[in-house]
């Protein structure tokens, strides 16, 4: 007996239609109406972060979103009051407005004008209106917020972060990148140094700090003290800090992955500042730390040799820094040199004979290497990327280059 697609029960096609990307689902739910009601299903939407343009007002739109189960949304353009969204759907968990330009103060209080607890995630990067105003409502309103994303928000004060301190305590991941005006004062308050204002975010796990430029060792020292749970720290482009720095973050047993990328400030001394503490760092990029050199290598394979992925681009390093470190860096799988002009051929096969793990490795601008040293590269056994940027090749190697 044949059996045709039509006959299907629903759970069935829902689970077909579950394979399918987000333009596919919604294109089946046009075919018939048993297509449409399976593909309603909940189960084919879970997890999927509806994108839209909010032009003009459309009844269905959100009931049709809610029917799906669909609790994640990003607005592409904002033509429409944003507590026209926030009505619409009372149970969204992930709000995402990066890039929304022409949200301001005022758009957002009339948004958020009671709590709303099924809110976890909040991404307002790059929407260069709000100011501290909007955080104080944040803090009020969305207290189970977990995730906040404040990158290129230039008008975020010290202010903003006191309010964020005293409000948002289930608070994990913080971008603050290149909010100008955040110093040491406001880090503070996160850390919880000021507990008369603010308990602060004690659960930070994810804190980005990027071209944050009037940030010192002060606020390394707060981050040491207070924030002891935190997994991910990004720093780079941060010029105020200094090697001193290091020896607070040196006791952050918690740190996995610590980016110090275009830190001027930090040399071999900062290197052997974190070498000699109690971290156990997976991830460790100081590339364009251009006084960073052979000796920070030595360092990092006598304290960090549990690194899984090692970022030194541009940094004076040689062979004799690679010899220095290989042998004892076997946990590594990502390592980038690329624009790290003195490495020959004789450092290609110290990685080649040692750093049997690697499954990424970045030459890009390395101009002293030759075909020579490539084909060792090329005879890891786990090696899948190789990226060699300007270097020409004439004959084809195993790895597909980019």
């Amino acid at each position: 007996m044949d059996i045709h697609v039509s006959s299907l029960f629903p759970e069935i096609l829902a689970m077909i239609f579950n394979y399918l990307d987000v333009k596919g689902k919604g294109r089946v739910a046009q075919v018939c109406t048993a297509w449409r009601d399976a593909s309603y299903h909940k189960s084919v939407w879970r997890g999927v972060e509806a994108k839209l343009h909010l032009r003009r007002a459309n009844p269905s739109l959100f009931p049709s979103l809610q029917t799906r189960g669909i609790k994640k949304v990003q607005i592409l353009s904002l033509r429409r009051s944003l507590s026209y969204v926030i009505q619409g759907m009372p149970n969204i968990e992930s709000l995402n407005l990066s890039g929304c330009y022409n949200l301001t103060d005022n758009g957002l209080g009339h948004a958020f004008v009671q709590d709303i607890p099924s809110l976890r995630v909040l991404n307002l990067s790059l929407c260069k209106q709000i100011t501290d105003s909007s955080l104080g409502r944040i803090a009020q309103y969305l207290k189970k917020l977990e995730l906040l994303d404040l990158g290129g928000c230039s008008n975020i004060t010290n202010t903003g972060l006191l309010l964020i301190a005293w409000g948002l305590h289930n608070l994990k991941s913080l971008n603050l990148r290149s909010c100008r005006h955040v110093s040491d004062v406001g880090i503070g308050h996160l850390a919880g140094m000021t507990r008369s204002a603010a308990e602060g975010c004690l659960s930070l796990e994810h804190l980005t700090l990027q071209d944050c430029q009037k940030l010192t060792d002060l606020s390394l020292k707060h981050i040491s003290k207070g924030l002891n749970k935190l997994k991910v720290l990004n720093l780079s482009f941060c010029g105020g800090i200094s090697d001193a720095g290091m020896i607070h973050l040196s006791h952050m047993t918690h740190l996995w992955t610590l980016n110090l990328r275009s830190c001027d400030n930090i040399s071999d001394t900062g290197i052997m500042h974190l070498s000699m503490g109690a971290l156990r760092l997976y991830g460790l990029d100081v590339s364009f730390c251009d006084k960073v050199g052979d000796q920070s290598l030595a360092y990092i394979a006598q304290g960090l040799y549990q690194l899984k992925s090692l970022s030194l681009c541009s940094c004076h390093i040689s062979d004799d820094g690679i010899n220095r470190m290989v042998r004892q860096m076997h946990e590594l799988k990502t390592l980038n040199i690329g624009q790290c002009v003195r490495i020959t051929d004789k450092g290609l096969e110290l990685i080649a004979d040692h750093l049997t793990q690697l499954t990424g490795i970045d030459l890009y601008g390395c101009t002293k290497i030759t075909k020579r040293g490539l084909e060792r590269i090329t005879q890891l056994p786990c090696l899948k990327v190789l990226n060699l940027g300007l270097w020409q090749m004439t004959e084809n190697l195993k790895i597909q280059y980019i």
